[in-house]
C-alpha cells in the first residue's frame, strides 16, 4: 500500500467526524436523548406486586399506614426505577516525597617488592616502564542518588439524581445517573454509576459517593470551549504515528 492510498483511507475515516463538527458550527450542543437509556427502561417497567389485596385493604382501614406513600412510610429507593440523590464531595490531597542516596568506594593494592629476588631479576627483562614492584593495583567507586515527589489536590462538590437500573441477587442495587447543563454554547456533563447497598441510603434518600462500590464519576463537557482545549485530529494522529 502506497503513501497516497493511506492518506485517502485516513481521510475517509475522519470524514464522518468532520461532518459532525461542521453541522455544529454556530449551534449549541444537542442534549443526549434520555429515551432508550437504562434509567428510562428501568422507570418504564412495571414493578412486581408486593402487596396482596388483603394487605392493601388492611392498610386502607388503618389510621397509620406503613406504605411507601404514607407519612410514616420508608421512602428510600430500593426497587428498580426508584430515584435517589448521590452526593459527591471529593476533597482529596496527597503528597509523597522520596529521597535516596548511596555511595561506595573501594581500593585494593598488592605489591611484590622482593620475592626471593625474582622481581629484581625480571624487572630488567620487562619492557620499559613495567615493573613487578606494583603487581596488582585496583580502585573502584560508585554512587547513586534519587529524588521524587508527588503532589495532588482535587476538590469537587456535586449532587445528582440517579436511578436504580437493576437489583442484584444479593440485594445490592445498581444506580445510574446523568445530568447535562447547557450554558450558551457549552454543555456540561455529569455521569455517575455504581453499586449501592440499600442499607447505606439515608432517610433523606441520599447516599455519599464513598459508599458507592465500583463508582464511575465523570465530569466534563462538550462544546466550543472544549473543542478549543483539544488538539486537532491531525495533530493527534501525528503524535501517534511520528516516532520523535
Amino acid at each position: 500500500m502506497t503513501f497516497v492510498p493511506r492518506l485517502s483511507i485516513c481521510a475517509l475515516l475522519l470524514l464522518p467526524a468532520a461532518c459532525a463538527r461542521v453541522e455544529q458550527i454556530g449551534k449549541a450542543p444537542d442534549f443526549t436523548p434520555t429515551e432508550g437509556t437504562n434509567a428510562y427502561m428501568a422507570m418504564s417497567s412495571l414493578p412486581f406486586p408486593e402487596e396482596t389485596q388483603r394487605e392493601m385493604a388492611s392498610d386502607q382501614a388503618s389510621l397509620w399506614s406503613g406504605g411507601r406513600s404514607s407519612l410514616l412510610g420508608d421512602r428510600r429507593a430500593e426497587r428498580r426505577g426508584d430515584i435517589l440523590t448521590v452526593v459527591i464531595e471529593i476533597d482529596d490531597k496527597a503528597e509523597i516525597s522520596n529521597s535516596t542516596d548511596r555511595s561506595r568506594s573501594g581500593t585494593e593494592s598488592m605489591k611484590i617488592p622482593s620475592l626471593l629476588g625474582i622481581p629484581q631479576r625480571l624487572n630488567p627483562e620487562l619492557p620499559a616502564g613495567a615493573s613487578l614492584n606494583e603487581a596488582v593495583s585496583t580502585a573502584s567507586s560508585s554512587g547513586s542518588s534519587g529524588d521524587g515527589s508527588v503532589r495532588r489536590n482535587e476538590k469537587l462538590t456535586l449532587r445528582v439524581a440517579a436511578t436504580i437500573t437493576d437489583v442484584l441477587a444479593n440485594g445490592v442495587v445498581r444506580i445510574e445517573g446523568t445530568q447535562e447543563v447547557r450554558v450558551n454554547f457549552e454543555m456540561r456533563e455529569l455521569l455517575v454509576n455504581g453499586y449501592v447497598r440499600p442499607e447505606d441510603i439515608s432517610r433523606q434518600n441520599e447516599i455519599t459517593y464513598d459508599k458507592v462500590a465500583s463508582a464511575r464519576i465523570s465530569y466534563g463537557g462538550r462544546g466550543q470551549i472544549t473543542d478549543m482545549q483539544q488538539p486537532r485530529y491531525g495533530q493527534q494522529i501525528a503524535d501517534i504515528i511520528l516516532p520523535f
